[in-house]
């Protein structure tokens, strides 16, 4: 009795519900009538004016006059209009044959289909550029994202700060000063440079008060025999074959990024700004002209050769330095081609005890410029334009050409406080933007997506 009640409830309540439906208004075509075609929306695209039009009549708009502003009002949109989500689903679901008839007329049409390709790649330009790029970030949850930055950007500056005021002289000193005017403390400061092992006869040199006239003179023979007693011989023959450079040089060689600097300021900072703009070109430079100082401990560093077993022998390799083997120069080959910020990020990893917090930020920046990297290619690959490739890479080849030519006319007449800003700036700051491009990069992607 019970169930047969409440079926004849459910019935009622049915038809309660189809009386209401049929008794409602109508929703008709024109009510979502495009005001360029007057025909009803495709792909519906709401512009910051609050009116909306079919896409392709929007693309064919912006083809023809190449203004950005609405037809009908004649308002300045800004950035790029999007696809009206929402209205667009709602129109498909109420009238679905109209539409699919739509797009059968415009994929026919290639007038159509020219102005939105055009449309697209017009916007696909727009986007890293679009003024309210900032706007949309905070709107998306930007307010932490940039937090972080501003984080990161108070570790930078106080990471410069400290470098500039606590900058050891003593190493500018060394690279510039002869040798033979070395004091005894500065002997020991460049023995303690070779690495942790030569901590064991710091005191033995400064006992002796061995200063720089009195170093050139030493030979295996006497690091031998008491008052200093290297009784290790690769250990002698580290440092003689260190001394050997120092002789050859008549300054204490650069071992370490600031000595580099210190010594090479127009080299350092090209190198900088070439390795993180092209690197494969900037290593191509280091392979051409600076093989035997920079190149070579470079490619054994990133492709060592493997262990031998005798633990002593690998203080010797890090000074004598041989020519690449055919499997080195396979694997430093393979990722100079497909990842080649991943040999940089491994080089910044072995020094990550000499450099602690500027090796970290430069794993950092590099694994940020290969994430770029890989958008760029994916955007090539998706508009199908694989076929730019190589006149992409000969203008990119003959840019930064010009720009090294450029800097190096100019050189002499660039002030040294301009050139150590732009070297710090590219050393701790472009990993700071690079996260920025990165986050704008994936949230276009998700744009595109949609």
């Amino acid at each position: 009795m019970e169930e047969s009640q409440q079926n004849d409830l459910n019935m009622m309540t049915l038809e309660e519900d189809d009386h209401l439906k049929s008794t409602g208004p109508q929703i008709s075509v024109s009510e979502f009538s495009c005001h360029c075609c007057y025909d009803i929306l495709v792909n519906p695209t709401t512009l910051n004016c609050g009116h909306s039009f079919c896409r392709h009549c929007l693309a064919l708009w912006w083809t023809s006059s190449k203004k950005t502003e609405c037809p009908e009002c004649r308002e300045k949109w800004e950035g790029f209009p999007k696809v009206n989500i929402l209205l667009r689903d709602a129109i498909e679901k109420l009238f679905p044959d109209a539409i699919r008839m739509r797009f059968e007329d415009i994929q026919q049409n290639n007038d159509i289909v020219q102005s939105l390709a055009a449309f697209q790649k017009y916007g696909n330009d727009q986007i890293p550029l679009a003024p309210n790029t900032g706007r949309v970030n905070q709107q998306r949850g930007g307010g932490f994202f940039s937090g972080v930055l501003t984080a990161l950007t108070g570790v930078a500056v106080v990471l410069l700060v400290s470098h500039w005021s606590s900058r050891e002289s003593e190493h500018d000193l060394l690279v510039h000063k002869p040798v033979a005017k070395w004091t005894a403390e500065e002997v020991v400061l460049w023995l303690e440079q070779l690495g942790p092992w030569a901590s064991l006869y710091k005191d033995r040199f400064l006992s002796e008060r061995v200063n720089g006239r009195l170093l050139l003179t030493l030979t295996e023979e006497e690091f031998s025999r008491a008052p200093y007693t290297i009784e290790s011989s690769s250990h002698r023959r580290a440092i003689l074959m260190e001394l050997e450079r120092v002789k050859a040089l008549g300054v204490k060689p650069p071992q370490n990024l600031w000595e580099y600097k210190a010594v090479n300021p127009g080299r350092s900072l090209f190198l900088l700004y070439a390795l993180k703009s092209s690197p494969r070109l900037g290593l191509l430079y280091l392979y051409l002209f600076d093989y035997t100082d920079t190149f070579l401990p470079f490619i054994h560093t990133i492709c060592p050769l493997p262990e031998d077993g005798s633990g002593e022998d690998l203080i010797t390799k890090l000074l004598d330095l041989r020519e690449p083997t055919w499997k080195q120069w396979r694997e430093f080959l393979v990722k100079y081609s497909f990842l080649p910020y991943q040999l940089i990020a491994e080089f910044a990893w072995d020094w990550l005890e000499v450099h602690y917090w500027t090796s970290r930020f430069l794993i950092v920046n590099a694994m940020l410029l290969s994430v770029l990297e890989l958008f760029s290619f994916w955007r090539i690959w998706s508009r199908s334009e694989l076929k730019t490739v190589p006149q992409r890479m000969w203008s990119h080849f003959w840019k930064v050409s010009t720009q090294g030519l450029f800097v190096a006319m100019f050189w002499p007449l660039i002030p040294q406080f301009v050139c150590n800003c732009l070297f710090y700036w590219a050393l701790y700051f472009n990993p700071i933007i690079n996260i920025d491009l990165v986050v704008r990069e994936v949230r276009r992607l998700e744009t595109q997506v949609l």
